[in-house]
């Protein structure tokens, strides 16, 4: 496996390890942590998989990294999950995410998803932190309220009509919501689930696969690393 030099937002060289433009992150294993560790409540386990998401952008700065997508909440989850469970991480939604995406002083918010699924403070919340961070540099997408076949169904919708009938791929790519950079080079799946979980399909259809082992509150700046390190020796390979 290649070894990844310190991260340093320098030019990349003929010789330096091909890094992806744009990592995807499937965030499983918070409730299985939280009950890891003793914590009577698993919705614990909550709390520290989003507060996590800040190290995550700061990896991603140190790498060089300006597009991010991450997985917070399906639309599934919201309609299946216990309603206690649900209206927790909808308080998460309000309180929390937007105030770490905000300090971020970097990072640009752009949620995908049925927004219309949650509250009206939830939904305000993240609406207003998009508004404030739209002028910065990076570009941060949370799926929340998100199903990946009606994220493709909607980016259709949207290009025929800024488009007209007559639209290609690159047309439907250019109208699915998130930062400008779409297509998602690299998908890390925590928690050693071998599926996707509808995380994306059209954005991840050519994307690098990594699967960790550690749940996602164990996941820390070495495993990033090593997914980068394969994703860099995967290109290797194919000549990239």
């Amino acid at each position: 496996m290649s070894t990844l030099p310190t991260p340093q937002r320098t030019a990349v060289r003929a010789d330096e390890p091909v890094l992806p433009a744009h990592v995807g992150v499937v965030m499983d294993g918070n409730r299985r942590w939280a009950k890891k560790e003793g914590h009577a409540n698993p919705s614990v386990g909550h709390v520290h998989g989003a507060d996590h998401i800040e190290h995550l952008l700061g990896w991603c700065t140190d790498w060089g990294i300006d597009h991010l997508t991450t997985y917070l909440l399906s639309a599934d989850n919201i309609r299946k999950r216990p309603q206690a469970q649900v209206d927790f991480l909808f308080s998460l939604l309000t309180d929390r995410i937007p105030t770490l995406v905000e300090r971020s002083s970097r990072w640009a918010l752009h949620v995908s998803g049925d927004l219309a699924l949650l509250p009206t403070t939830a939904r305000q919340a993240l609406l207003d932190a998009e508004s404030t961070t739209a002028d910065r540099p990076a570009h941060l997408t949370m799926a929340i309220g998100y199903d990946g076949r009606q994220d493709i169904v909607e980016g259709i919708r949207n290009a025929l009509t800024t488009f007209g009938p007559d639209i290609d791929d690159a047309a439907i790519t250019a109208s699915l919501p998130g930062g400008p950079v779409k297509e998602i080079d690299l998908v890390i799946r925590t928690s050693g689930e071998l599926r996707l979980s509808g995380f994306f399909p059209w954005q991840s259809s050519r994307a690098e696969i990594h699967v960790s082992d550690k749940l996602w509150p164990d996941f820390d700046a070495d495993d990033f690393a090593k997914a980068l390190a394969d994703y860099s020796d995967s290109a290797d390979r194919a000549g990239r």
